[in-house]
């Protein structure tokens, strides 16, 4: 089970978006790593291809960051918070490591 998961809010805790919010887009769990919306923007510059009809130019888009640089948001203390793992009822089940509330 992962403690990070798509749908998730997280806050960004390192990095030059540090403090930021967003829920996460796309978990790349080979590499370690997490796209967060509106996180870690980049200018890149596509080429146009014609084919199907993308054209061309300089696109701002966002970038994975490494999962140790993001921590689940809990919206009761307002703060970024670890997450503990548990079996509840025979299934295992996340949890905030502040306060015991479960996540899902």
């Amino acid at each position: 089970m992962r403690k990070i998961r798509q749908g998730d809010e997280v806050m960004v805790i390192a990095g030059k978006d540090k403090g930021r919010r967003g829920r996460i887009t796309r978990v790349i769990p080979e590499k370690d790593r997490v796209v967060v919306e509106n996180a870690n923007m980049v200018k890149k510059h596509r080429r146009a291809n014609p084919q199907s009809g993308e054209s061309g130019g300089i696109v701002e888009m966002e970038m994975p960051l490494h999962r140790s640089n993001v921590a689940i948001y809990n919206p009761k203390t307002g703060k970024a918070d670890r997450v503990g793992i548990r079996e509840e009822d025979g299934r295992k089940v996340r949890f905030f490591k502040s306060n015991n509330e479960l996540i899902d």
